[in-house]
């Protein structure tokens, strides 16, 4: 099997985003340092890369865990180990939007998860898109919930959202008249001891 923890091989980095996305809401450079720090951390992330989708080849150029690197090349790479023990490439990005709302995400690109589980397959089409696939989202999304734990012990955060390529327009504010009945995505709201998780069912 291809090494799915290979920075360099560009078929790790296909198949678009399985996604933690974070909102902090409004964040400056040194909240989101804080953050970006934390989340590095909480998912003992190995390495930090510049955007090696962006550079190819072997010019992968080590870089520090910054909001200035961040800023500089649009996406910081490294690995990490799933719950299933197998390590893969990852990546995080953030986004400010013109209300000053501030994102931060960890990805997972499919293309490295398919070849530690072949049960995922071609997710999200198709049957292996089916609710099927919760029996290898859910536990990934729990782990994915732990580091979003940990950032918002950091900093306090206004949601999570878990799942494949999140819109994130879908907001603390969007969640206030209740969670939709049918969730494609795992939900974390803050509560009174920390975040609430609400596990996808579909």
């Amino acid at each position: 099997m291809r090494d799915p923890a290979r920075l360099d091989d560009r078929d790790n980095w296909s198949g678009g985003f399985y996604e933690l996305d974070i909102e902090l809401g409004e964040a400056g450079s040194e909240r989101l340092q804080s953050a970006l720090t934390r989340l590095w951390a909480a998912a003992r992330v190995e390495g930090c890369h510049a955007n090696p989708r962006r550079y190819g080849g072997d010019e992968l150029t080590v870089v520090p865990v910054q909001v200035s690197s961040l800023e500089e090349h649009g996406l910081l790479a490294g690995t990490v180990a799933l719950p299933s023990s197998h390590r893969v490439v990852c990546a995080c990005t953030s986004v400010e939007f013109d209300d000053g709302q501030r994102w931060l995400t960890l990805n997972l690109p499919l293309g490295a998860l398919g070849r530690t589980d072949r049960r995922i397959g071609a997710f999200p089409f198709g049957e292996d898109g089916s609710p099927a696939s919760l029996r290898w989202r859910h536990p990934l999304d729990a782990w994915l919930g732990t580091v979003a734990d940990a950032v918002h012990a950091e900093v306090g955060i206004a949601s999570a959202v878990i799942g494949f390529e999140i819109d994130v327009g879908k907001d603390a504010a969007s969640f206030a008249a209740g969670l939709p009945e049918q969730r494609w995505e795992a939900i974390a709201l803050p509560g009174p001891g920390g975040l609430v998780h609400t596990p996808a069912n579909r």
